[in-house]
């Protein structure tokens, strides 16, 4: 049960529920969990009218903005903290990775600590004297593994942390965000791991990310929260859909000249693109392995010089992963010679996977400080391409390679 805060209020709500058997008067107090807009009552519901069940073996990614109440699910799962209406049911041992050092004593050493972790999991010292060297080695701390924790690294921390609740046989593993800490290496054999436990050891995972990619790798089923309730359950492709366009939503229909959605100084604004092909067209969709012309056009303030500009180009996927990167810096382009505020990027052949892709435009002055950003819009066009006939060129086109190579542009 939560603490109302003050000691009057705890006794009227004791007085309410255990003498008259009556509900709990501050159960009616609270508003909607949304971090956006001003509340008008003093307490909020951090999560409210969650029903959800999850089977053995299931790997379940909660997703949804920050202030969604991922966390506070994670905990009340965990049993951290306790909900203040409601239950939670689970079988099995719970194996939590909250947060960077979740039960992690700084004064002890990894191995302290690692024995310390799993007698809270509930396991016995000589179980844990037998999965010692796995953990070690999967964690990669060795050198340091009897060094106080407080020297290490949030990385090293974290890396210790997940090993221990890995290996430790937790029926339900819970991980928070805190992979996102660690490094390439690392994520990648904690999703393995978590791979590993799920699909050949039958057990489950709980698996809150902002990394559209892993949830997509490793999960079956996905969660959505908004504002502290459930949106939607299902597969795991259908929500993370539901989910990037709930969270990014652009009204291509408004011209970009008129579009707030964008940062920079505004001495050199983007106001229009547009796409062509081969002929001359103007088209919104492009073949693989096609031509492509990218017009843009500029409003320019007066006595700003062309010449220094910075052009940033990024073709983003449904993921917000950049796929391609055009930048005039390292193409030595000059811009001086523009006219009339408009420059052209083409691009022989435009190999990349059939898909809806995201155009994000920069512009800067000269350098890529923060202070000399003229023009930053995600989203500023969206570019289909389609999958050309079964006659085209053999391109080797998986998802996830960079396709720079094969889509070498100019600035024009």
């Amino acid at each position: 049960m939560v603490s109302t805060r003050t000691l009057s209020n705890d006794l009227n709500r004791w007085w309410q529920m255990t003498v008259l058997h009556k509900e709990d008067p501050y159960l009616k107090v609270g508003s909607v969990n949304d971090r956006s807009k001003a509340a008008d009552s003093e307490f909020v519901w951090a999560l409210k009218d969650i029903d959800f069940k999850v089977e053995q073996g299931d790997v379940v990614g909660i997703i949804g903005k920050n202030g969604a109440g991922k966390s506070t699910l994670l905990k009340i799962l965990s049993r951290v903290t306790g909900p203040t209406t409601g239950s939670v049911r689970a079988r099995g041992k719970i194996g939590s990775l909250l947060e960077v050092g979740t039960g992690f004593h700084p004064e002890m050493t990894g191995r302290e600590n690692i024995y310390m972790n799993g007698a809270i999991l509930g396991m016995t010292r000589q179980e844990i004297s037998r999965k010692l060297d796995e953990i070690v080695d999967f964690s990669g701390c060795e050198r340091y593994i009897d060094t106080p924790v407080k020297r290490y690294s949030s990385g090293m921390t974290v890396r210790l942390g997940f090993a221990v609740a890995a290996f430790l046989d937790p029926e339900i593993l819970v991980v928070d965000e805190v992979l996102a800490v660690g490094d390439a290496e690392f994520q990648k054999k904690a999703i393995g791991k978590m791979q590993d436990v799920s699909r050949g050891e039958g057990r489950t995972v709980l698996f809150v990310s902002h990394n559209m990619a892993s949830v997509r790798q490793l999960c079956n089923l996905g969660i959505l929260l908004c504002n502290g309730t459930v949106d939607d359950i299902g597969q795991t492709e259908m929500i993370i859909n539901k989910y990037l366009g709930v969270d990014k939503i652009v009204d291509y229909n408004i011209p970009l000249s008129k579009r707030k959605d964008r940062v920079g100084n505004g001495r050199v604004k983007l106001n229009e693109i547009r796409l062509f092909n081969r002929d001359g067209s103007c088209v919104t969709d492009v073949f693989v392995g096609d031509y492509l012309r990218m017009e843009f056009h500029l409003d320019v303030q007066d006595n700003v010089d062309l010449s220094s500009i910075i052009v940033g180009i990024k073709l983003m996927d449904n993921f917000n992963n950049p796929c391609v990167l055009w930048a005039s810096d390292e193409m030595t382009h000059d811009f001086s010679t523009i006219k009339n505020g408009v420059f052209s990027l083409e691009v022989p052949e435009f190999n990349v996977r059939p898909n809806c892709y995201n155009l994000y435009f920069q512009l800067s002055m000269g350098s890529t400080s923060p202070n000399d950003f003229c023009d930053v819009i995600y989203n500023a066009t969206r570019i289909n391409v389609i999958s050309n006939s079964f006659f085209d060129r053999s391109i080797l086109l998986k998802e996830g390679r960079d396709y720079s190579p094969l889509i070498k542009g100019r600035f024009v």
